[in-house]
């Protein structure tokens, strides 16, 4: 009869256990699933841009415009470049920057914007007209301007990597 009695109560104290562990666990779910909720409800830039193809096609109006910018074109090095780097993979690489900028899913492999810029001896009047025509290319395309402050505080990271010229 102590046999059965202990066994009664192990299998009490087992079940006791099993319950908590799952609601413990559904817990945890619950949890996870608040998180992952509270995330969605906070979209990435990437995602309030509209995703790839947006990025892409703001980028590509972008380069068209900064290709006939007079001010880059009136240095040397920036005119050499294009003549050297063709525009279609110019886009290709501004746009995987922008998307893994922005918290897209595409990782950009190209080069630094130290080794990419350096010998272009860019000043800070051509800075000025890239961001400029960047401003041009978001106002175009109606970009917010909490997306376009994002926008330009991560163009702002790449700004002593790039302008190397007085």
């Amino acid at each position: 009869m102590r046999t059965g009695r202990l066994q009664r109560r192990v299998a009490v104290v087992v079940g006791a256990c099993a319950l908590a562990a799952v609601l413990g666990i559904a817990a945890v779910q619950r949890t996870a699933r608040a998180e992952h909720h509270e995330a969605a409800e906070e979209p990435t830039l990437y995602d309030r841009l509209g995703g790839t193809y947006a990025i892409a096609t703001v980028v590509d109006d972008f380069i068209e415009r900064v290709a006939v910018n007079e001010t880059l074109n009136a240095n040397p090095a920036i005119d050499a470049a294009r003549e050297r780097v063709p525009v279609p993979g110019l886009k290709f690489q501004v746009t995987a920057f922008m998307i893994q900028a922005t918290g897209g899913p595409h990782t950009y492999h190209g080069r630094t914007m130290v080794d990419s810029h350096k010998h272009l001896h860019i000043t800070e009047a051509e800075w000025g007209a890239l961001a400029a025509d960047f401003k041009a290319t978001l106002d175009h395309f109606e970009v917010p301007e909490k997306e376009q402050g994002e926008l330009f505080a991560l163009v702002g990271t790449t700004h002593d990597d790039i302008v190397t010229a007085d």
